[in-house]
């Protein structure tokens, strides 16, 4: 059926082609917004691109500038927060540094020794070098003073593929051995260390310096493992809590005791064929630490006479040192040391001889022998800070030798050591200060022992230079 626009009637013909002709006119005008709205979308499109573009190019720019890297970021899309964050934690990697360090001070000391004391150690508190007898070291009373504590220093440490190698040389004005009792130049330190393994001249791996007070006598408490020996170590754990295994080079010392002007003993020869093996662990918390050491050794001596008495032999050496720093408060310290061991007195920081003689009368082939002298001491010190500007060392140390039947009767058989100070520093880089120190020995077994007082006063100047490159 086909529909008539003729016999519509006028009236409504009229409203229905104008509503038609506004429809088709709307539809074009639609159309044609449409088609003249494309270019710009594609335009806004375009730019919104280059500003993610361009902001992205800026921050990276930003971190280019700080010194971290930026991890690239496919599409043009802009990370989040998260995001960046993360790229940045990943991304840091610390940047090798070498430096060299220059330290040291300069030291006075100068006081008043109410005994006597052999004059190359007049100006430490050593109770082995106490007269033996009376009058042996002249009268009493004396005034000494000297710069020997001086000291000088050069740290470094130097980048690597295996990690930081760092060094340390370290030399004072102390004389000791052939030069006890001079003002010359002494080596302390002189060792270097990459990762786990160090070589040279250093702190032995049986000690533990920590225990050392803050005192102004240079020598220290009798009955600290203190020995600086040339060694190689291997340090498995590092950091606060570690682990110290070393070999060191060997040594000891004998005495002849009552048989000591006898002959047949000058034609013996010490023999070490093998290193010290040395170690110690340290666990350490937050009120301190405790650290337990120990030492194996062998030590022999071989008679070159060739005839009888056969005198060669030989004794294994042993200790164990057990050590700790408490911190009772944030103003107080406590040092605590114990020892015991047989044969390692010249690990000790003020002992005799490693091997005395004992009588073996019922081997005529060898009627005296050596043995290994057991040891034993303590060390407790508190360090107490009373301000920024005061600071107070109070303790007491002693040190017992177990002597063999043929050593003589005046032979060092124990020393006591004690002391109390008041330091003062004016300003962080010196130090002023009094103390007061006491010493004691007490024979073998002839019955003498003699105490020892003295006062000291110290000035300290410190300084320290440093430079990264």
């Amino acid at each position: 059926m086909v529909f008539d626009f003729l016999r519509v009637p006028r009236r409504i013909l009229i409203p229905l082609l104008v509503a038609l002709l506004l429809a088709v006119l709307g539809q074009a005008s639609a159309q044609a917004q449409e088609q003249s709205s494309q270019p710009d979308m594609q335009e806004m499109q375009k730019k919104l691109l280059q500003l993610e573009k361009e902001l992205q190019e800026l921050k990276q720019q930003m971190n280019a500038g700080s010194g971290i890297a930026q991890q690239a970021v496919p599409g043009p899309s802009v990370p989040d927060a998260t995001d960046n964050r993360q790229a940045v934690e990943h991304s840091e990697e610390p940047k090798p540094s070498n430096s060299i360090n220059f330290y040291g001070y300069a030291m006075t000391d100068t006081g008043y020794n109410f005994g006597s004391i052999n004059p190359n150690w007049f100006d430490v508190e050593r109770p082995t070098q106490l007269p033996a007898f009376p009058g042996e070291y002249g009268p009493d009373g004396s005034v000494f003073a000297g710069v020997r504590q001086t000291r000088f220093g050069v740290k470094t440490s130097t980048a690597t593929p295996l990690g930081d190698l760092k060094t340390i040389f370290e030399f004072e004005l102390f004389g000791t051995g052939a030069d006890a009792g001079q003002t010359t130049f002494r080596l302390r330190q002189a060792y270097g260390e990459l990762g786990q393994f160090g070589a040279g001249q250093t702190w032995s791996a049986f000690m533990d310096i920590d225990v050392f007070p803050n005192s102004l006598e240079y020598w220290g408490p009798n009955g600290m493992v203190f020995f600086r020996n040339v060694q190689l170590r291997w340090m498995p754990i590092q950091g606060p809590s570690n682990v110290v295994i070393a070999l060191e080079r060997p040594g000891a010392s004998a005495d002849g005791g009552v048989y000591a002007d006898r002959i047949d003993l000058q034609n013996i020869s010490p023999q070490f064929k093998w290193p010290d093996l040395t170690g110690h662990a340290r666990l350490a918390r937050n009120w301190g630490y405790v650290q337990v050491g120990g030492i194996v050794r062998k030590i022999a001596w071989v008679d070159t006479n060739g005839a009888l008495p056969n005198l060669s032999g030989s004794a294994i050496g042993w200790g164990i040192n057990l050590t700790s720093n408490v911190n009772f408060t944030k103003k107080d310290v406590g040092r605590f040391e114990f020892v015991y061991g047989k044969g390692i007195e010249n690990y000790m920081n003020d002992a005799p001889v490693d091997i005395g003689v004992a009588n073996n009368f019922s081997n005529p082939a060898s009627p005296i022998k050596g043995v290994a002298l057991p040891v034993m001491s303590v060390v407790a010190f508190l360090d107490h800070t009373w301000s920024e500007r005061f600071s107070t060392s109070i303790g007491y140390s002693f040190l017992n030798i177990s002597n063999s039947d043929a050593m003589l009767p005046s032979a060092f058989h124990q020393g006591d050591y004690a002391l109390a100070n008041l330091l003062f520093h004016p300003l962080k880089q010196v130090t002023v200060g009094g103390e007061f120190q006491f010493g004691r020995r007490v024979n073998f077994s002839d019955g003498f022992n003699v105490n020892d007082y003295k006062v000291q006063f110290s000035f300290r100047y410190d300084w320290s230079k440093g430079f990264e490159f």
